[in-house]
């Protein structure tokens, strides 16, 4: 009896041992792949420098940009009290970027306006940054156009209601391209911070606002070719052809604030 329950007690240590041991693998594994994970991320802004950010076509930023409280600030009154003539849209110019995945907060004043561009190029003639790339619009949806006019540019782009806001120029669009789905938008007041995430592959783009997903398209479609070359960018030859290029924000003369700026390839 004694000598079957101690190959009982032996049996079952042995059994424990297997399954800590296994237990302990498991662990290291989740571990290792958490790591490999955190690690697939570039941040772009490291809130206390500028390092990587200079002006889009340009070798330096341009005033205004600076860094405030651990945020990449653009401060009009700044950027207005030095004689500078070059433009104020700033490109992270360190890499160039063909697939991605792009996470950023950002939050904009009343009647504010900014953007955020993809597969931007640089010294192309007669050509700034909304000429040649995709841009994930930030706008005051609510205010912009109780403050600005728009019925003039509006008009000449034969939307209707030519002095609202039009879908296509609303927050979280690809601008002039694809509006956001109005069902699962949800966009906090001026002043508060709010999240986009930019998933891009050849095969889909996707943009999410605070954790929902509110554009879809397949870049480069029959159905992309169709909308731009029968709205605002029919002109422009080289809108959103190419297939790398650099991330940029867009300076629109408002304060605009970013935060926790980090990509991953895809």
């Amino acid at each position: 009896m004694k000598k079957s329950m101690t190959l009982l007690i032996v049996l079952c240590l042995t059994l424990s041992c297997k399954k800590d041991s296994k237990k302990d693998v498991e662990s290291k594994e989740t571990a290792q792949t958490e790591n490999k994970t955190s690690n697939d991320w570039i941040t772009l802004f490291d809130g206390v420098s500028t390092k990587g950010w200079r002006a889009y076509n340009g070798d330096a930023l341009p005033p205004g940009w600076i860094v405030k409280d651990s945020v990449l600030t653009f401060d009009t009154e700044l950027g207005l009290e030095q004689d500078y003539k070059g433009g104020k849209d700033i490109i992270y110019g360190d890499e160039e970027f063909d697939n991605f995945e792009l996470y950023v907060e950002w939050k904009i004043p009343e009647g504010g306006n900014s953007g955020i561009f993809y597969h931007l190029k640089e010294n192309i003639p007669n050509a700034g940054p909304p000429n040649i790339a995709p841009e994930y619009q930030l706008i005051d949806d609510e205010n912009y156009a109780k403050i600005h006019s728009l019925t003039e540019y509006n008009t000449s782009l034969g939307y209707e209601n030519p002095s609202e806001l039009h879908p296509l120029q609303s927050t979280a669009a690809d601008y002039a391209m694809y509006p956001a789905n109005p069902e699962n938008k949800q966009l906090n007041p001026t002043g508060e911070w709010n999240s986009t995430r930019i998933l891009f592959t050849p095969e889909k783009a996707e943009y999410w606002l605070n954790g929902k997903k509110v554009v879809e398209f397949v870049p480069w479609s029959e159905d992309w070719y169709a909308k731009k070359n029968a709205g605002k960018w029919k002109e422009e030859k080289l809108y959103g052809t190419f297939k790398t290029g650099y991330i940029g924000f867009q300076d629109h003369s408002s304060p605009i604030w970013f935060r926790n700026i980090k990509l991953r390839k895809l």
